[in-house]
């Protein structure tokens, strides 16, 4: 039998979107954040020559620059004030969450609910800064070591560079989390999905004008499409895939009445962290490539240039790294997310247990085992879908935004997106449902 919210779903319609004020709101509110982001990625650093890194880009294109360029929406191919991205508080999140499984202090803090939630956030955006600086600092210096592309190199325009790109930084994380609680979606997520999809029809241009110069063939070029297909098919079965464990509920008395036991089910996604471990893989990956890519490699010593050669963009050594990576934050974040002995203990409050399972810490042991396994496909899937089109891409040539990363994440997105949209107008058309009962009881007293 469907339950009452796959119901409420299946009878969702325009009407039901026509009334939703709250959510129009949040839908109008979110697509003016991301156009502002949009406009921000098309704002120039100032104290640049730009024709001159226009030719200093285009040969690097292909590399890591090529894919911090991809997450940033543009913005580092026309170094705008947002060409940092939001990558650094992506790589303080990463820093501090790991710091919270080992630092007593953090775990304590995380323990605590909200209010230590709201510490550890503080605790990233210090990060966030520190890094941001770091980074801005060194991409300063690195346009300054290329040949004619500071007009005025000096002490100023080092300062103003980090000043502006730090800004730049600060402001996205402040817009993400902006659009994440007036918003829809995943503010962080949404900021990394426009930037991709910004990127998309140029990506799709590029590729057929390949074509048409005879650089890729026809059959090449087909093959890419539907590599780009079956990828995107797999992403949405993949990610709405279920692996659901029967709940059931004792009987139960009420007055002299004597209630049947219920049953339910405890949904656990076979990709519980979502594209999360993607996003961190990639933000660890570009940060310490960020400074090297700007960098003049002809002044840096050997062993400095042979690390950044290895790190390239479809080099072994990148693609070995990218899915290690992964595979560790799919565990790792699924950790973080999904704490099996808490929702042992809220089934056994309530009275809730898996059938010839023990409540209590027999149940915790058995959701985790399951967890694990599942995790274990859900680590091998996003490998598989974000090193093969990777490979791809590196020997074809073909422009990075129709590579795995980049359609996990616009796929993913979308589909959370939606989700939380339904999510609205469910709660929308409950609402008018308990409000229609309570009309017809008042008539009915009358």
């Amino acid at each position: 039998m469907a339950s009452a919210a796959e119901q409420l779903a299946s009878n969702l319609n325009f009407s039901t979107f026509a009334k939703a004020e709250d959510l129009k709101k949040r839908l109008w509110f979110t697509l003016a954040a991301l156009l502002v982001y949009r406009l921000g990625t098309h704002i120039p650093l100032p104290g640049l020559n730009p024709e001159a890194y226009a030719q200093a880009f285009s040969n690097q294109s292909g590399g890591i620059l090529g894919l911090f360029n991809m997450f940033s929406g543009g913005a580092v191919q026309r170094m705008a004030i947002f060409a940092l991205g939001i990558m650094p508080y992506i790589s303080a999140s990463i820093i501090v969450q790991l710091m919270t499984s080992v630092v007593p202090a953090l775990e304590n803090l995380k323990k605590e609910g909200e209010q230590g939630r709201k510490i550890i956030n503080q605790y990233t955006r210090y990060g966030t800064v520190l890094l941001g600086t770091l980074q801005a600092y060194g991409i300063a210096v690195g346009l300054e070591s290329g040949n004619g592309l500071v007009v005025d190199p000096g002490i100023f325009f080092r300062v103003s560079t980090v000043i502006t790109l730090l800004g730049g930084t600060m402001f996205l994380m402040w817009l993400g989390e902006q659009i994440t609680s007036r918003g829809i979606g995943n503010g962080i997520s949404l900021i990394i999905f426009a930037g991709i999809a910004a990127g998309l029809p140029s990506a799709l241009a590029g590729t057929l004008e390949l074509g048409r110069t005879g650089a890729l063939s026809t059959s090449l070029i087909l093959l890419v499409i539907v590599v780009a297909i079956v990828v995107i098919a797999i992403i949405v079965f993949v990610e709405r895939a279920q692996r659901r464990l029967l709940i059931q509920y004792p009987k139960r008395q009420v007055g002299n009445r004597m209630f049947q036991g219920d049953t339910s089910h405890l949904p656990l996604k076979l990709n519980t962290s979502g594209v999360i471990p993607a996003i961190f893989a990639s933000s660890l990956l570009l940060l310490p490539a960020t400074i090297a890519g700007f960098a003049n490699t002809t002044n840096m010593p050997g062993w400095v240039t042979s690390i950044v050669a290895a790190l390239g963009h479809g080099q072994p050594l990148y693609m070995l790294l990218y899915a290690l990576l992964i595979a560790f934050f799919a565990f790792f974040y699924t950790a973080i997310v999904f704490n099996p002995k808490d929702t042992a203990d809220n089934l056994k409050k309530h009275g809730g247990f898996i059938p010839g399972i023990r409540p209590g810490e027999r149940t915790a042991e058995y959701i985790d085992y399951v967890l694990t396994r599942i995790t274990v496909v859900g680590a091998i899937y996003l490998v598989v879908v974000c090193i093969l089109p990777e490979m791809l891409v590196a020997k074809t040539g073909i422009p990075l935004s129709l590579g795995g990363t980049s359609l996990l994440i616009v796929v993913s997105v979308t589909l959370d997106t939606v989700a939380q949209i339904q999510g609205h107008l469910i709660a929308q058309q409950y609402e008018g449902l308990i409000k229609k009962s309570k009309l017809r009881g008042g008539k009915r007293g009358r």
